[in-house]
C-alpha cells in the first residue's frame, strides 16, 4: 500500500493544487520558509544529541567563566 504512495504523478498534483491555492507570487516565500525550518530543527537536534562537534565551544566558555583568575587551567 505505500509502496505506491510516491509516484511522480501525485507529486505532480500535489505541485499543482498548491500553486493553485497559494499562486505563484507566494510559492517562493513558502518554500524559503519551509527550508528555514528545517535548518533550525537539523540545529536543534544537533545541539540536544550531545554530539561533541556541535555546541562545544559554548559549554568551555561557560565553564571557563566560572573559574576564579587563580585557578590553574584543567584539562
Amino acid at each position: 500500500m505505500i509502496e505506491g504512495l510516491f509516484q511522480p504523478t501525485h507529486l505532480f498534483l500535489v505541485l499543482a493544487v498548491a500553486l493553485i491555492v497559494f499562486g505563484p507570487g507566494k510559492l517562493p516565500d513558502l518554500g524559503k520558509a519551509l527550508g528555514e525550518s528545517v535548518r533550525e530543527l537539523k540545529k536543534a537536534l544537533q545541539e540536544g544529541s550531545g554530539d561533541p562537534a556541535a555546541g562545544s565551544t559554548e559549554k568551555k566558555s561557560e565553564t571557563a567563566s566560572l573559574r576564579s583568575p587563580g585557578d590553574p587551567p584543567r584539562a
